[in-house]
């Protein structure tokens, strides 16, 4: 195919799925037994594009009334005039939350679509900076026993992972002994991260990190809210050397993650392409941290970054989130298996790599 002869897409379809968690799951701030994936199909010249998000279903009747009707009789390789397109036509309901996670579906079929029309794999679309990203483990919820937490952990180290997060926030005190019985578990050998998820206000998050530093912990996320600016630069300046200050992935657009940065509120900024619009959010995410010379991490769907994340320079590795791999490799095939810590997209495979088994699906599919 060439560019002068570029295909029109010709139709598009949208479906919602609710799929029930293995148990509850928790973290510092919130509680939920299921997760819901919002999938796009766009076609063109007998090839089908896909993408997704990870959102609430009300993303669907967004997704029909507002965004699929701008791109039907498209150019399908023409991304940066329908992002635009997109982005306008959302305005006046509100770019940043469920919107931005509408076109991130749209946005993500695009890529996966061109690619497929090429008959070349994302990443040499997009041009690759490194053949695989490493990952890290995570999961560790705080709805999970210590027993639990430790033998998911001890888990991901048998399978070579030598970096896993686990959730904090719920009870302070009881963190200090999650987290060390964590260290316990992995050994010396691994690195390890703990989320708060905005649980804390500063002088308690302060105080943790003291604490978890005597666990060698090594990043810790959203230790206050990430809302609060302020605080997160607090807790960069004095937080323990070797602990990595980290959040961002309730970045929706580029302003948001160029505030942040501006207000050297992280050590490590994340994004997420099921929620900053796309894959052309999350290249606009990582051209911000290179000119800031802050490292990228991506947050969860790791099918959907790995491409991604080998192309974007600044990226230092990839979120490789328990309760989306356990969705990714259900539903799709062409989802990816970490080896020695990272993983490296598949080659062989055309666009994301990606097809989505639809009859595995139908049970729990919602809109």
């Amino acid at each position: 195919m060439s560019l002068s002869s570029a295909p029109k897409i010709r139709s598009a379809n949208i479906s919602a799925f609710t799929i029930p968690t293995e148990s509850v799951e928790a973290d510092g701030t919130f509680t939920w037994n299921s997760t819901t994936l919002v999938l796009v199909e766009l076609e063109a010249a007998a090839k089908t594009g896909i993408g997704f998000t990870y959102a609430a279903a009300a993303a669907a009747p967004l997704l029909r009334d507002i965004a699929l009707p701008l791109v039907i009789g498209a150019d399908a390789t023409n991304i940066p005039q329908l992002w635009q397109k997109l982005q306008s036509a959302m305005r006046n309901i509100g770019r940043p939350g469920i919107a931005a996670m509408a076109i991130a579906a749209v946005d993500n079929a695009l890529w996966d679509l061109k690619a497929k029309l090429f008959d070349i794999p994302l990443l040499t679309l997009l041009g690759a900076a490194r053949t695989g990203v490493e990952i890290y483990g995570s999961g560790g919820f705080t709805s999970y026993s210590i027993a639990e937490l430790c033998d998911q952990l001890s888990a991901w180290r048998e399978c070579g992972i030598k970096k896993m997060k686990m959730k904090v926030g719920r009870d302070a005190r009881a963190d200090i002994e999650r987290v060390h019985s964590a260290r316990a578990a992995i050994g010396d050998a691994c690195e390890l991260f703990v989320d708060a998820n905005g649980a804390y206000q500063r002088k308690q998050a302060l105080a943790q990190a003291e604490q978890f530093a005597q666990a060698r912990v090594s990043w810790f996320e959203e230790p206050v809210s990430s809302d609060d600016l302020d605080g997160l630069r607090l807790l960069r300046d004095r937080a323990p050397a070797g602990m990595a200050i980290s959040a961002g992935e309730y970045g929706f657009d580029a302003n948001y993650f160029l505030t942040m940065l501006r207000a050297g509120a992280v050590d490590v900024l994340q994004a997420d392409a099921t929620r900053c619009a796309g894959i052309s959010g999350f290249l606009q995410a990582a051209a911000l941290c290179e000119a800031a010379q802050i490292p990228l991490s991506s947050h969860c769907a790791p099918s959907l970054h790995v491409h991604v994340c080998c192309a974007a320079r600044p990226v230092c590795h990839l979120e490789y989130f328990f309760d989306h791999v356990r969705v990714e490799h259900r539903f799709f095939d062409g989802a990816l298996e970490p080896r020695d810590g990272v993983l490296s997209p598949d080659l062989t495979r055309p666009g994301l790599g990606l097809s989505f088994r639809r009859s595995d699906a139908a049970a729990f599919q919602v809109a």
